[in-house]
């Protein structure tokens, strides 16, 4: 199911105030769930989840959100900022795990598809099983266990936000080495994504083995050096 959002909800950090609820229901094991890298053209989709631990039953929110203050949606995070609290998080969390779905999975099952493929693998990871999962905006029809999607839930939910920084940490990594190994498109700086610096070295060299060939910018670059 994906739940009503109303944008004036939207609190000023991530906050526990959904796993607190699942708590209340005696659900301790509540896995927060983000992805990263679906919208690159090149390299794998990363998925995180992260299971917060519920102290001693139900703490009030501030307890966890005082020990990850800085947490929140990766995206509005420097790369410093994310590299320190992805120690944190690791540190803090009762379980967590990354997975991924390489670019060649994504051009085979579409990007969608792959995502999950990688969310179940970042479920496999961990030591506790989930009870419960709560999704930024992404279902998983595959796994049995109770669900729900959140509009803008890395900018809402504490266990999603903490999901975001370790998706988005593992995946730049990942890019980060590949640039050492396909040179001149710059995948240590844009991590894959589609702007205008990638844009003109696809434009010079063409694909790499590891561009997402489905991609439409991809698609029209391989073609065009292909023609004679």
């Amino acid at each position: 199911m994906t739940a009503r959002f109303d944008r004036r909800l939207i609190p000023a950090r991530p906050d526990l105030s959904y796993e607190q609820a699942l708590w209340k229901q005696g659900l301790f094991l509540i896995g927060g769930i983000d992805e990263a890298g679906r919208g690159a053209w090149a390299g794998p989709v990363a998925a995180a989840v992260v299971i917060l631990p519920s102290s001693a039953g139900i703490p009030p929110s501030a307890e966890m959100t005082a020990v990850l203050p800085g947490v929140r949606d990766s995206k509005q995070m420097s790369p410093a900022q994310r590299d320190f609290w992805a120690n944190k998080i690791k540190s803090t969390a009762r379980a967590w795990g990354v997975g991924m779905a390489s670019h060649q999975e994504i051009d085979s099952l579409g990007i969608v598809p792959a995502t999950r493929l990688a969310a179940q693998r970042a479920l496999a990871q961990l030591g506790d099983a989930a009870e419960y999962l709560l999704l930024d905006y992404l279902h998983l029809p595959e796994v049995n266990l109770p669900q729900v999607a959140l509009v803008k839930g890395d900018a809402r939910v504490l266990s999603i936000a903490c999901a975001s920084v370790l998706a988005k940490t593992s995946r730049d990594a990942v890019m980060i080495a590949q640039d050492g190994i396909y040179p001149g498109y710059g995948f240590a700086h844009h991590k894959g994504y589609g702007t205008a610096a990638h844009m003109a070295a696809l434009a010079r060299l063409g694909p790499c083995p590891i561009h997402r060939l489905s991609f439409k910018p991809v698609q029209t670059v391989s073609r065009s050096k292909k023609q004679p």
